[in-house]
């Protein structure tokens, strides 16, 4: 049995996400939620309210044993683009691609 949580279109970009989610990957939850709250990042506020979601989803729906839930899965996805412009020399214009992302966490347990 296996619950699972997805944020969808995040303004994070994806590669910033990564580097947090490789931390959580495997972990018990307990210990995922630890290391989550000692990162210096913006991105792990966002990773804690999935996770936080995928425990209650797997608590809820499938009545499963929260001490005993670890992250089975988690991985980011490159979500839609913005694409801005910015004015640059002799007329041209510079693109600026703003990047989001999709976070899925999927919890089991033991």
């Amino acid at each position: 049995m296996e619950a699972k949580a997805i944020a969808k279109t995040i303004r994070i970009a994806p590669r910033k996400v990564r580097l947090v989610i490789d931390l959580i990957r495997g972990k018990q939850v307990g210990d995922a939620f630890a290391i989550l709250k000692h990162t210096d990042k913006r991105s792990t506020t966002v990773i804690e309210k999935v996770l936080k979601s995928a425990v209650a989803n797997a608590e809820h729906n499938y009545n499963m044993d929260i001490d005993g839930l670890y992250v089975k899965e988690a991985y980011v996805n490159a979500g839609p683009t913005l694409k801005r412009f910015r004015p640059r020399a002799k007329g041209r214009a510079g693109l600026i691609n703003k990047r989001t992302c999709h976070i899925t966490v999927v919890v089991a347990e033991k």
